[in-house]
């Protein structure tokens, strides 16, 4: 495979473009977001149009991702594998670019690029951001929702290749007896590789749709197994 986002993406597009792929719940604010996978897929297309229009990277470029488990950091990070770029989840001062949670914005500080998300259900910038920081949410809306698939460049993710990753999440899919017919529910973190790929990548890998929980109501959570159809819990 030359490029990981399409191989993720293709597959689920095409087997279902409209149904929910990723359902994002917060408890300690009550918010809840639902996208499709043409929806992901247009978020993560502006995302790939961004990185490489405003930030001129190119196939290979490393750039670190510092954002929790959240619908947007999927965006971001299928928008990455799209214009063929390596992620890394740690503050690598060699990066090309960073996008990153406001708390952070210190930890890349010596990172030539760097765009701020303010995850905010409805898209409000981070204000005050210092003179050449980019603010995500403004910067991200004029972006075309097209984008031409790059190839990748030698890694995708802290040094492994696309292949790699891929043989990766299909281990954890079928670890966790994933099909293309569950739907996840999850309150695991994506900090690490290995969260990274069991959390997020195995699952849509797997073809099937994730419903991902910030700071988890024990109680909220359990309504959310019937009311969200939930056939398994990570």
């Amino acid at each position: 495979m030359t490029n990981l986002t399409t191989a993720i993406l293709d597959p689920i597009l095409a087997a279902d473009p409209a149904g929910p792929r990723i359902t994002y719940y917060d408890d300690a604010t009550g918010e809840r977001v639902e996208l499709s996978a043409l929806t992901l897929a247009n978020w993560a297309a502006k995302t790939a149009n961004l990185l490489c229009d405003e930030f001129a990277l190119i196939p290979g470029a490393r750039v670190a991702v510092l954002l929790p488990a959240h619908w947007q950091t999927a965006a971001v990070l299928l928008g990455a594998w799209w214009a063929g770029l390596e992620v890394t989840l740690d503050a690598d001062p060699g990066a090309d670019a960073a996008l990153v949670t406001l708390d952070r914005l210190d930890d890349v500080a010596e990172i030539p690029e760097v765009a701020v998300l303010s995850l905010d259900a409805f898209g409000r910038p981070v204000p005050d951001l210092p003179v050449g920081v980019t603010d995500y949410a403004t910067a991200v809306r004029v972006h075309g929702d097209q984008f031409r698939a790059a190839a990748s460049g030698p890694a995708a993710l802290d040094g492994r290749g696309v292949d790699e990753v891929l043989t990766a999440a299909r281990a954890a899919a079928a670890e966790q007896n994933l099909t293309a017919t569950d739907r996840v529910l999850s309150v695991q973190p994506w900090d690490t590789d290995a969260e990274l790929i069991a959390g997020l990548i195995a699952v849509f890998a797997a073809g099937a749709s994730l419903v991902q929980v910030a700071n988890p109501d024990d109680a909220a959570v359990a309504r959310r197994v019937e009311s969200e159809k939930v056939t398994t819990r990570l």
